[in-house]
């Protein structure tokens, strides 16, 4: 069981990821034919891979590990319900227009200091505290959809195909990780932790080295392509995190606070989405 020192710095890396926002383009309407086609692909996926990573599974989980791991799922996706409309309004509001053409470095500065520090007093106020947690919950997320609004300038066709797939690698990772035995992916943390700080800095390392044309394509890859394979493992990882705690819980060892669980499923999320969008935009752009 990682300490609590290595996972706020887990936490804290994966928070820099969603920080800083891009220029992005427009690209045409939404297809829903394409969604359908999509939808059914992700279920198949679902099946291939817990087929071919849960060769063993484990037996089928307690109350309490089934409610944990149902709380946790409710306030991510409440979560995510939240930052996405409170995005929209700033959005609509101008909000984004501003955002992008301050410097890049004080809404840096600003957004890390602000969501770490929500993100600090959601994990360590304890659970008693309900209102006090839920204000700093409400001021994390407050924080994610002002750095995320300008995702916004992309249109709702890119925008919801990413949400899609979003949810369906979440949901069938997830869902790998409950039905895995207990602990089996636990020993992923370090290793994770190793590439996020790979990522964090494949994505910094452009605005502070002069890089040439492939060194910036080098890095925008690692950034893009590596952060999905690094947050993908994340979401695995959490996933069983979450059942261990759950167990603790049965044996009286600790609280069970979905809320404070939720942090990292909402952030393993948000990581995704956002390399999701600019693949897909990139795909977009290619075939003009």
């Amino acid at each position: 069981m990682k300490s609590p020192s290595s996972l706020f710095t887990m936490k804290g890396a994966r928070s820099i990821m969603t920080q800083g926002p891009q220029i992005v383009q427009q690209a045409p309407g939404v297809s829903w034919r394409k969604l359908a086609i999509t939808a059914g692909g992700v279920a198949g996926t679902v099946f291939v891979i817990d087929s071919f990573l849960n060769r063993e599974t484990r037996d089928s989980l307690s109350p309490t590990e089934r409610g944990l791991l149902n709380d946790t799922f409710m306030y991510t996706g409440g979560g995510l319900l939240l930052t996405a409309a409170a995005a929209r309004s700033l959005f609509k509001s101008g909000f984004a227009f501003r955002l992008m053409s301050a410097n890049p470095w004080l809404v840096l500065g600003v957004s890390l200091v602000g969501t770490i520090g929500t993100m600090m007093g959601t994990l360590y106020t304890p659970p008693e505290k309900t209102v006090q947690k839920h204000l700093f919950w409400l001021g994390f997320n407050a924080c994610q959809a002002a750095t995320l609004s300008p995702l916004f300038f992309f249109s709702p066709a890119i925008l919801a195909r990413a949400a899609l797939y979003t949810v369906g690698v979440v949901g069938s990772i997830s869902y790998v990780g409950a039905t895995a035995t207990n602990d089996k992916y636990l020993h992923l943390g370090g290793p994770l932790l190793a590439g996020v700080t790979v990522v964090a800095l494949s994505s910094l390392a452009p605005m502070v080295l002069p890089v040439g044309m492939r060194g910036l394509a080098l890095a925008e890859s690692i950034s893009l392509y590596g952060g999905l394979a690094v947050f993908g493992g994340f979401v695995l990882y959490d996933t069983q995190k979450i059942l261990q705690h759950a167990r603790l819980a049965e044996r009286g060892l600790m609280k069970p606070d979905p809320l404070k669980e939720s942090v990292s499923l909402e952030l393993d999320m948000i990581n995704i989405f956002i390399r999701l969008v600019q693949i897909l935009a990139m795909q977009n752009n290619r075939r003009k």
